[in-house]
């Protein structure tokens, strides 16, 4: 009786024990951050990494560019009314030496959501903003499929153009990725007379531009 009596206290004993909520300490951990990491949502705040030291910028390392990505473009704008990388930039070959049907439907989609609103869906200068000289804007901006300046302009001195603006022209670099403007200078070569969207020859010289009508 006695020997049950013993038993049964110590198996009390051990369930009051294993139920109650006293905090046990582990033994050390090696290399803890590695066992319990901490997850950081993309551009969330990094304030606890920089108190412990670690500077993290979220920015690619410098001289790479993500996979499947095309090679950024290698001219930087012009400063003041220098104009020396914008003539280098007839020498920049398209990457994308033609596009596929599908991928011609969405150069057409970023044209008219990007460009339309000045050029016109129909590319000749007439969009919204120009509405054959009742919109706001009071010059046309530039007919992308007859004017030469255009027609006779190389793949790389129209990327520029998107890419840093012209004239009045503002900058399409922040709102589209390489790939995007690339396409939409192919997409504009289909366009144009006899154009099949394929990449125009860089030494083609451009027609003399003009200071007062946009691109």
């Amino acid at each position: 009786m006695k020997k049950a009596f013993i038993i049964s206290g110590l198996v009390f004993f051990a369930a009051i024990t294993g139920c109650s909520d006293v905090k046990r300490h582990p033994g050390r951990v090696y290399m803890p951050d590695m066992g319990n990491s901490v997850a950081y949502e993309t551009y969330s705040s990094t304030d606890r990494l920089d108190t412990l030291g670690v500077k993290y910028t979220r920015m690619p390392v410098p001289g790479t560019i993500k996979r499947g990505e095309l090679f950024p473009f290698p001219l930087a704008k012009d400063a003041g009314t220098d104009t020396t990388n914008y003539v280098l930039s007839k020498q920049v070959q398209n990457p994308l030496k033609s596009l596929t049907a599908g991928e011609l439907k969405e150069a057409e989609r970023l044209y008219l959501v990007n460009c339309g609103i000045c050029h016109g869906t129909a590319l000749d200068g007439n969009g919204p903003l120009y509405n054959g000289g009742s919109g706001p804007f009071g010059v046309a901006p530039r007919n992308l499929v007859s004017d030469p300046v255009v027609t006779n302009m190389p793949d790389g001195q129209m990327f520029y153009s998107i890419t840093y603006g012209k004239g009045q022209m503002g900058p399409y670099g922040p709102q589209l990725d390489t790939k995007q403007r690339w396409m939409i200078v192919s997409y504009i070569n289909s366009k144009q007379s006899g154009g099949s969207g394929a990449a125009k020859d860089s030494t083609a010289a451009p027609a003399k531009d003009s200071a007062t009508a946009k691109k």
